[in-house]
């Protein structure tokens, strides 16, 4: 089983920054992706940036140059460093593993809000 556990969310004027972290734990296997996503109220989950346990990484355009996904594999622990940070940023992020066998897992969300 494995579980994940986000931290970093909070309340941030536009144009601040925020720095999220999304620790893994249990049965992991290092080839796997890692990735954060968001959901804003009323709208769907979308994609944010992901990153291949090779360091491959990739952006959704709104977020392109004001973000920036990382790991650290020996602690299974992905960041996510937002700034510049907009109104439209708004919304639950969520952490996701997902092993190469296509098999993945969820964090519980944290919220980030920005305010203009």
């Amino acid at each position: 089983q494995v579980q994940l556990v986000e931290s970093g969310g909070g309340l941030v004027r536009a144009g601040g920054s925020l720095r999220l972290s999304c620790a893994a734990s249990g049965s992991i296997f290092r080839a796997n992706t890692m990735g954060w996503y968001r959901q804003a109220p009323g709208k769907q989950r979308e994609l944010v940036a992901i990153v291949t346990s090779g360091g491959s990484t990739n952006y959704a355009d709104s977020v392109k140059g004001r973000f920036t996904i990382s790991r650290d594999n020996a602690r299974n622990t992905v960041y996510l460093q937002m700034n510049s940070l907009k109104p439209e940023d708004t919304a639950v992020y969520y952490c996701k593993l997902q092993f190469y066998s296509g098999t993945n897992y969820w964090g519980q969300g944290t919220q980030v809000t920005v305010s203009s």
